[in-house]
Formats: structure tokens, C-alpha cells, sequence
């Protein structure tokens, strides 16, 4: 389906048309936080041998590859109108990626995926203030109690860690990566014009590579390609096919569809899955207690997805589906 269609007027949708249109973006953003589960296990292991700039520019350009056949198709004059809004799009997204891979050098892969989690706060408060999405009480319980097993699991179960609030470096680097994750989020609804999902994802990664690009230049031009260790390509591989460009395509898709703060509440299942990844890959178990605040996480995600008609009433433009961009 594509962009335009996405977001026909409220007032042309049927009830159910509305229902069908919700339950295609729940089902992108369950795709989205598998996808990028693995991109965290994958990325600790190549983070060491790449720097996070020229790591980040491979991976657009190449996705920018992948889609570049279906978006060009597509891609007409007026799509080009306001240009400058996939640079912008593009380089927070492009800030958000570089500073994961900073966080995945300086800490393990559950802990950063366990700030990931923290998004959609982040997302609601910027969707308030850029399309006024109120957050409704079911919403507001939900964050808070996914942000209590985040960082539960972030300080790993510790009550002194979490009473003194000693975030590690890493944590601190990714906190602000999500901050940009978050803010893109509620910033695609309002810069989207009716493109189709692909051609407006081809623009925005196209101005990340673009943007990376120039601020790697010296660690590309410095890397020995050659000599990267098979890790480096099958994490890059991974992450071109279903980190960029499939997690783009995913969250704006979803984005049409949802409100801001539930389309990054998907971000709460990924500890669990992080933690299943690295279980399974040999990397060791996280420690039961650890694990009630990954629950925790999963528990903030059905309470938001549970059903409030008395919000789909009164908050049209909240915990109903809206599937019209506001402008």
C-alpha cells in the first residue's frame, strides 16, 4: 500500500477501514522490533572493528541501493517539492544509528536495548507537542511502568546503581540516540506529504548516506576494507536488509497508521528479544531478577495495546488509528 493511500482523509474511512489500517501498522511494528533485536547482539560484535560513522555510511548507502529499484518507479516531480525534509529526517535518523554504535562499544547490548526502551516517553512528549497527540491514562500508565523495567534493567537489578542513577557512558550516548529516534517519529506524520512509504523511506535514507558521508569521510577513507573480519559483513548485511531499510519503511508505514507513542511502544519487546539472542548465540544469561524488568517492558506494551473506546472517542488523535498526516 502506499503513502498516498495510507492517508486518505478520517472522514473517507469506515470503522472497520480504521480497525484494518491499525492492525497493518501493529503488525509492521512486531516485524520492526524482531528486526531490530538482532541489530544489537550483531552490532556489539562489529562495533569494535568500524568506526560508528563510516560503519552507519555503508549500511545507508547500501539500502539506499535496495530500494532505489522500487522507489525510482515511483518517484514523481512532486514528490521532490520540500526537499529539505529528508536531510532533516534523514539526519536524526542518521544521529540515532551513529549513537547506538558509540553505546555498543561502550556497553552490552542488553543494557542498550533496555534505553531503547524509553522511546516512546521520549515520542509521546514530542508528539504532543508537534500534532497535540494527548496521552491518554492507559498510555501514561504503560510508559511508566515499561520505564521502570527499563531501567531496572539497565542499573541490572541493583537498587544502589538505580538510587545513585551511575549510568555508564554508553547508556548516557544511546539515551540521546533515542531522544532523536523519538523525535523522528511524530516528525514523519508531519513532514509527509502523501509520498508513497518507499520513495519517502528512498529520500530519507538517500540524505542519511549523504549526511554520513561527510561527517565519516576521514574513518571511510582510513578503513581497510579488505581486512574486516566476516563479522563486520554479515552484521552490515544485516542491517542493510532489515535494520535500515526495513525498519524504515516499517516505522513510517506504521507511523500513518498509529499514534507516535504506540508505534514506538513496539520498542518495549526489544530486551526480551535481545536477551533471547544472546541466550541463544552463547553469550550468556541475564539473571532472573533482571529478567522481571524485561516483563516489565512486555507488560507496559499490552496494557497500550489493550482496548479503550472511551479514548478512540473523545482522543481521535490518540489512541485511535489516524491515519491522515497532520499537516
Amino acid at each position: 500500500m502506499t503513502g498516498g493511500r495510507a492517508a486518505r482523509r478520517e472522514s473517507d474511512l469506515t470503522d472497520q477501514d480504521h480497525r484494518i489500517e491499525a492492525l497493518k501498522g501493529h503488525a509492521a511494528m512486531f516485524a520492526f522490533a524482531v528486526a531490530i533485536s538482532g541489530s544489537f547482539s550483531l552490532g556489539k560484535q562489529a562495533a569494535p572493528h568500524l568506526d560508528p560513522a563510516a560503519l552507519n555510511a555503508i549500511r545507508f548507502v547500501l539500502a539506499g541501493c535496495l530500494l532505489a529499484p522500487f522507489a525510482l518507479r515511483r518517484l514523481k516531480r512532486e514528490h521532490l517539492r520540500a526537499a529539505w525534509r529528508y536531510p532533516v529526517l534523514g539526519g536524526i535518523f542518521a544521529v540515532y544509528f551513529y549513537l547506538m554504535f558509540v553505546a555498543l562499544r561502550l556497553t552490552d547490548p542488553i543494557s542498550t536495548a533496555a534505553v531503547f526502551t524509553l522511546t516512546p516517553l521520549m515520542s509521546a512528549v514530542f508528539g504532543w507537542f508537534l500534532l497535540r497527540q494527548a496521552t491518554t491514562p492507559r498510555i501514561a500508565v504503560s510508559l511508566v511502568i515499561a520505564g521502570a523495567g527499563a531501567i531496572w534493567v539497565i542499573f541490572r537489578a541493583d537498587v544502589d546503581r538505580i538510587l545513585a542513577f551511575d549510568l555508564g557512558l554508553g547508556e548516557i550516548a544511546f539515551l540521546f540516540g533515542c531522544a532523536a529516534h523519538a523525535f523522528y517519529t511524530p516528525l514523519v506524520r508531519r513532514l509527509n506529504r502523501g509520498e508513497p512509504v518507499v520513495v519517502f523511506t528512498f529520500g530519507t535514507i538517500v540524505a542519511g548516506a549523504v549526511l554520513l558521508g561527510l561527517a565519516g569521510a576521514p574513518a571511510i577513507v582510513a578503513t581497510d576494507w579488505a581486512a574486516l573480519p566476516d563479522i563486520v559483513w554479515i552484521t552490515i548485511a544485516y542491517l542493510v536488509v532489515f535494520a535500515t531499510a526495513g525498519s524504515f519503511m516499517m516505522v513510517q508505514y506504521a507511523t500513518l497508521r498509529l499514534p507516535s507513542s504506540k508505534v514506538m511502544a513496539y520498542g518495549y519487546l526489544v530486551p526480551g528479544f535481545v536477551i533471547l539472542w544472546e541466550g541463544a548465540s552463547g553469550h550468556g544469561w541475564v539473571s532472573a531478577s533482571v529478567l522481571l524488568g524485561a516483563g516489565a517492558t512486555v507488560l507496559g506494551l499490552l496494557i497500550l495495546l489493550g482496548p479503550d473506546p472511551s479514548a478512540a472517542a473523545t482522543h481521535p488523535g490518540t489512541d485511535a488509528p489516524e491515519t491522515a498526516p497532520r499537516r
